[in-house]
């Protein structure tokens, strides 16, 4: 699977907050943004309709 984030972003992100980011923190960010994708994906199913919005995550 492609990676949902950007990985200069969030090894950044953990930068600015004084840490390092090993080199499978950004995969394991990723799978974890598909799951609560695929999480607001059925809420927005389950609700009949087309568009996923910030109530669904």
């Amino acid at each position: 699977m492609d990676s949902l984030v950007v990985g200069s972003k969030v090894k950044a992100y953990i930068k600015g907050k004084g840490l390092h980011t090993s080199g499978d923190a950004v995969e394991a960010v990723s799978k974890q943004v598909a799951k609560m994708l695929d999480a607001a994906v059925s809420r927005c199913k389950e609700n009949k309709r087309m568009t996923v919005r910030p109530c669904d995550l």
